[in-house]
């Protein structure tokens, strides 16, 4: 088995969502994107073994999530870290963690 990463990769496929976010929000929801997302993975599973899924899908989802909220806030960490409802400090670290520092 490979690593959380290549794991997702291979599995997950690429996102294919390119609507505006409001368009987005309109025609599906966040909810139905990953349960998509998860049938997706699961049909690309096939018969091979997987584990630690809980930690491989927090950690896909987290870098977007990071990414997309600093965007929207300027880069200002600080706001990010507010509208994310997580301390500045625990931001930095997920940043750091995701190689965003």
């Amino acid at each position: 088995m490979g690593s959380l990463n290549e794991h997702a990769s291979r599995s997950f496929g690429p996102v294919e969502n390119t609507m505006p976010i409001a368009t987005a929000q309109q025609k599906s929801s966040l909810r139905s994107d990953v349960e998509k997302a998860m049938q997706q993975y699961f049909a690309n599973l096939g018969d091979e073994s997987a584990s630690d899924l809980y930690q491989l899908v927090l950690h896909e989802i987290e870098g977007p999530l990071l990414e997309a909220t600093l965007r929207h806030c300027g880069s200002n960490q600080s706001k990010a870290s507010i509208l994310l409802g997580l301390n500045r400090g625990t931001l930095r670290k997920k940043l750091k963690q995701h190689g965003m520092l």
